[in-house]
């Protein structure tokens, strides 16, 4: 009789704290999304947007980026930026050579009212317009994405969002194990007025697109105002990624590429520049330059930064939709010799796997697929959080935020929250957010008790 009496116990001891588990999860799952999902979806929309960034900003400025084809010569490099100062007086400071016979020559001029990208017919000289200096309508898309629009502490909201998307995954993958279930796994059961259908959809949809999501939010962290800066500080402090030895004999000045050159690939925006040593032959000036880069191979469509003054180089950078065919050419702006010449291969290990993830991420990598893939993502990403919201405004109790139920065994959710800490060990604003939401957490349940004795 005693062995009876006892034999169900841990079998109920188990649904205890099975439950327990689940409603753990369940309860951080629910913070994550309360706290991500608004930000998900601003993220998703622009996102998607700049995946096309070269094919609408093609639409939008075609009459400043296109020029009709002629069977005539180019005018000089010199010519076109004399061309542009003329029309917008003050300082050149990048010129980018027509990338095909169909191209405009693009001259970046610093004016008293600020930074201008203007665009002159290389065949006749003739300006024909200008965009101020990160005002295209894809910069302010991707200012957007970033929050960057809205100052240094939305941006570090980013590296929030990213860790806690990672979160949302892991655990939302947790609460669709099947457990024996059949519905609700692969397949949508019900129809859209019941919340069983809309929890299916979003389960469905998260554990299909899961891993692109992880993968977006790893690969989106090095643009992070605080992890971001932190790796790419560590990985280029010392100029990582330089082929061995090509400082040996090269003076380096305190100027980062990044300064000098505008966007640049991630892995080299701290990257430090050389210097040029001046000569008694006076320098080459751009013509010379330009035609070296030409003679070097550089990628269509590569940008040159002026010398900003007697020590300074000309440095072209291509950064085009192919890695492999990334490169800085850092030249001696008296003598035509490259100090430093550097391509995708000859990064270190560590930036060459984050310029992979970036690429791929902004839809690069591999062409039309990738960017199809990731509008699929991003779509996906949409419904997700709009199931989510549906879901939610179904099943919330009236006047109350609708927080899943607390486990029975408090201790599960104080063991969940452990484990969860360890990416916030990696992201550490991602850690202290934790810590806030923790800590709300026990003053909801706190002031619920207060309530419930009063």
């Amino acid at each position: 009789m005693t062995e009876t009496s006892l034999g169900p116990a841990p079998s109920r001891a188990a649904t205890i704290s099975s439950t327990s588990v689940y409603r753990a999860v369940w309860r951080w799952h629910f913070y994550a999304g309360l706290l991500a999902l608004p930000f998900l979806i601003l993220l998703a929309v622009t996102g998607a947007a700049y995946l096309f960034r070269d094919e609408i900003d093609n639409i939008v400025y075609r009459d400043l980026k296109y020029v009709e084809a002629s069977a005539g010569e180019r005018a000089a490099p010199s010519a076109l930026v004399e061309a542009a100062l003329e029309a917008y007086p003050g300082t050149a400071v990048k010129y980018t050579p027509p990338a095909d016979p169909l191209s405009s020559a693009e001259v970046g001029v610093k004016t008293a009212a600020g930074k201008l990208s203007v665009f002159v017919d290389p065949y006749s000289g003739r300006v024909l317009g200008d965009i101020p200096d990160k005002g295209s309508v894809m910069w302010v898309v991707r200012q957007l994405h970033s929050l960057a629009w809205f100052g240094p502490v939305a941006n570090g909201v980013i590296e929030i969002v990213g860790g806690w998307t990672i979160l949302l995954v892991g655990t939302g993958i947790y609460l669709w194990w099947p457990r024996g279930r059949e519905g609700g796994v692969v397949t949508v059961r019900g129809t859209r007025r019941q919340r069983v259908f809309w929890r299916d959809l979003h389960a469905v949809t998260g554990i299909f697109v899961g891993a692109f999501i992880v993968f977006l939010a790893v690969t989106g962290m090095p643009w992070s105002v605080y992890w971001g800066d932190y790796v790419n500080r560590w990985a280029n402090g010392s100029n990582f990624g330089y082929p061995a030895g090509v400082r040996v004999a090269v003076p380096m000045s305190d100027e980062h590429l990044a300064h000098v050159s505008g966007p640049t690939s991630w892995s080299l925006e701290q990257a430090r520049m050389p210097e040029s040593a001046p000569a008694g032959g006076g320098p080459i000036g751009l013509d010379g330059a330009v035609a070296a880069f030409d003679r070097l191979g550089m990628a269509p469509g590569y940008a040159v930064s002026l010398p900003g003054g007697p020590k300074g180089v000309y440095s072209a950078s291509a950064y085009p939709d192919d890695l492999s065919q990334q490169r800085v050419v850092h030249m001696d702006q008296y003598t035509g010799k490259p100090l430093i010449d550097m391509s995708y291969a000859d990064y270190g290990p560590l930036g060459r796997a984050l310029e992979w993830g970036i690429n791929v991420h902004m839809g690069q990598e591999f062409g039309v697929a990738n960017q199809i893939v990731m509008l699929v993502v991003c779509l996906a990403i949409v419904l997700l959080s709009v199931s989510a919201g549906v879901m939610w405004w179904k099943r919330r109790p009236s006047r109350t935020l609708g927080v899943p139920p607390m486990p029975a065994d408090r201790g599960v959710l104080r063991g969940v929250l452990a484990i969860l800490m360890i990416g916030g060990v990696l992201f550490p604003l991602v850690g202290i957010s934790m810590v806030v939401m923790a800590v709300l957490d026990y003053l909801l349940v706190a002031g619920r008790r207060r309530t419930e004795t009063a």
